[in-house]
């Protein structure tokens, strides 16, 4: 890989970061604003979200990838930059964190039931539904 190749890459990365790191932010102050910040300060329904979603959408770009569509080029965009500045485990990992120090054993262990169980299962979901398209 040249230099301008891997120059490119790289802007595509920071450009689909910037993208998805964004979209996180605004999917909070959205659930923030639905939810009232009293019940979203109690259990991270934001990063819940955050992480179902981004789940499914990665499922189907690894489906639109395996069939050949978009290539490298996509892949970086989308699948490393976009939903990689999108998903959230880092901030996954802080809340579960502060959800057991504060001794809410009960809703850490859901959260990490949901968080886990969603995931796997909107990534095979839009796995599927792209192979069921194609």
């Amino acid at each position: 890989m040249n230099s301008s190749t891997s120059f490119l890459s790289s802007l595509s990365v920071a450009l689909g970061g910037g993208i998805g790191a964004l979209l996180r932010y605004q999917t909070g102050r959205w659930m923030t604003g639905l939810l009232g910040p009293n019940i979203v300060g109690t259990f991270p329904f934001a990063t819940l979200a955050v992480n179902a979603i981004g789940s499914i959408a990665m499922g189907v770009l690894a489906g639109v990838l395996a069939r050949g569509g978009g290539g490298e080029p996509a892949r970086l965009l989308l699948g490393v930059g976009l939903l990689g500045g999108f998903t959230t485990f880092s901030a996954f990992s802080l809340e579960m964190v502060l959800l057991i120090e504060r001794g809410q054993l009960l809703f850490a262990l859901l959260y990490l039931i949901l968080s886990v169980g969603l995931g796997i299962s909107g990534l095979m979901i839009g796995l599927n539904t792209m192979r069921m398209l194609g």
